[in-house]
């Protein structure tokens, strides 16, 4: 099986482009990232170019995070701004290399106009990410860490992707947030699995390095893999010992549970 090192999480004393060039050190086999717009692109692309990693995906801007911000896309009053986001993430991540864009919900109240409006830019999301050969992701966050989320049940991600139809709308299988929202995470995979984009591993409950907490991810990610799954696994976590690269002893002995190729 293979790994992606996110650094929107990971390296967190390095720069972002530095942070590349880390997760090839420490044998990642891709990288994805949340919000990288305070780089130059070509810094990036450069750094994944030298490295030979391939970028997974981005996030779309979270919004004004020091006034509750947390995602656009759902926020009926705000249209204008979460589809100028969407078509940064974008060209962006175009740019870069990237091959998906998650496109962040936001806190809402829940109702009718919310979902409206967030099934809106998500349909201009795929138009312009599919011009580009790009995917979009969805992901249900869990509303213990952010209270309000518009996406938070597995379900309601299933029915949009049912929805609206786009072949390059998918659903972002994160195990901590679903864990925390229902767990049965490996008869829920398997009954979504046509619809997962992408897969991301963390502890539960501290979000710490996944071979610790409530979860037993080798047993999790090889009945992903029976299940067909074959892509990079995200690692987004925070590491406990600060230093990432202190803490990676879980790469390895998941290789060799899981195997490598």
């Amino acid at each position: 099986m293979r790994f992606s090192a996110n650094i929107g999480f990971l390296y967190a004393e390095l720069a972002l482009p530095e942070r590349i060039r880390a997760a090839k050190r420490d044998g990642f086999d891709a990288v994805e990232c949340h919000f990288p717009y305070t780089v130059p692109v070509a810094e990036m692309r450069g750094a994944l170019e030298e490295t030979g990693l391939t970028m997974l995906g981005l996030n779309t801007r979270p919004g004004d995070v020091a006034a509750g911000d947390f995602g656009l896309a759902a926020l009926a009053a705000r249209v204008d701004e979460a589809r100028a986001a969407v078509r940064e993430a974008v060209e962006y991540g175009a740019a870069m290399g990237a091959g998906a864009v998650h496109v962040m919900a936001g806190k809402t109240d829940g109702g009718a106009a919310a979902e409206a409006a967030f099934r809106a830019t998500l349909d201009e999301a795929c138009d312009l990410a599919g011009a580009k050969g790009m995917g979009v992701l969805i992901e249900p966050i869990n509303t213990r860490d952010v209270p309000g989320y518009h996406l938070h049940r597995l379900e309601h991600a299933g029915e949009i992707v049912a929805a609206l139809g786009h072949g390059n709308l998918k659903i972002m299988f994160d195990c901590y947030h679903l864990q925390i929202m229902g767990g049965d995470l490996i008869r829920r995979f398997e009954a979504v699995r046509s619809d997962v984009g992408h897969v991301q591993i963390a502890a539960v409950p501290d979000r710490g390095e996944p071979d610790a907490g409530e979860l037993d991810y080798i047993n999790i990610l090889g009945a992903f893999a029976a299940a067909g799954w074959e892509r990079p696994v995200g690692a987004e976590y925070k590491p406990r010992l600060g230093q990432t690269s202190a803490g990676l002893g879980w790469l390895n002995r998941f290789r060799a549970a899981l195997g490598h190729s």
